[in-house]
């Protein structure tokens, strides 16, 4: 069995639903390596916009039009990385806050982009993780509520690669607290 090597990602879009928004950064770090990191901001696939994803994140769809990488290419240098990262003996694993939004967009971009998504055909949620490690019900598993318990050091900022750490940190601190439940 392969090792499993938990990469934790976000992605900033410009709405709710990959296609029909554009994905518009997307960061990445390895799970207890946060120094082994990804990120790429890309040109948009699509003119449509929410007015507020696109204030969360600080990004325009102008500048990155201008200085943004082209989808395939930031999704191969992606997958590259992985590689990179994984060293052929590991199984990158996706995980991520709210893993079905970030990963619907990346599992996206990978298939329309690369034809194929290098992290197959599922994520791994941290509430959901958190809930069945805690033994607590869905409603308490916010955000809040982890970063009380497994307070991270780690700027919250909307930029993809900061989130991607904090929750790498967030992740990393409940994956510790299960290991030791489990001795």
């Amino acid at each position: 069995m392969r090792k499993e090597i938990y990469i934790s990602v976000d992605v900033e879009a410009s709405g709710p639903i990959p296609g029909e928004y554009s994905m518009l950064s997307l960061g990445a770090c390895v799970v207890g390596e946060p120094s082994k990191t990804f990120y790429a901001e890309l040109k948009p696939i699509s003119e449509k916009y929410i007015e507020r994803a696109l204030a969360v994140s600080g990004l325009s769809l102008d500048g990155l039009k201008q200085k943004g990488n082209e989808p395939a290419r930031a999704m191969k240098d992606f997958e590259e990385w992985l590689k990179q990262v994984c060293a052929d003996e590991g199984r990158p694993v996706f995980v991520a806050f709210n893993a079905t939004f970030d990963w619907s967009f990346a599992n996206y971009y990978f298939h329309r982009f690369l034809g194929n998504n290098p992290f197959g055909i599922s994520g791994l949620d941290i509430k959901a993780y958190y809930m069945g490690a805690m033994g607590c019900s869905w409603g308490e598993t916010t955000k809040q509520k982890l970063a009380s318990q497994f307070k991270s050091n780690k700027p919250h900022t909307h930029n993809a690669l900061d989130d991607a750490k904090e929750q790498a940190d967030i992740f990393g601190k409940i994956l510790k607290s299960r290991n030791k439940v489990l001795e």
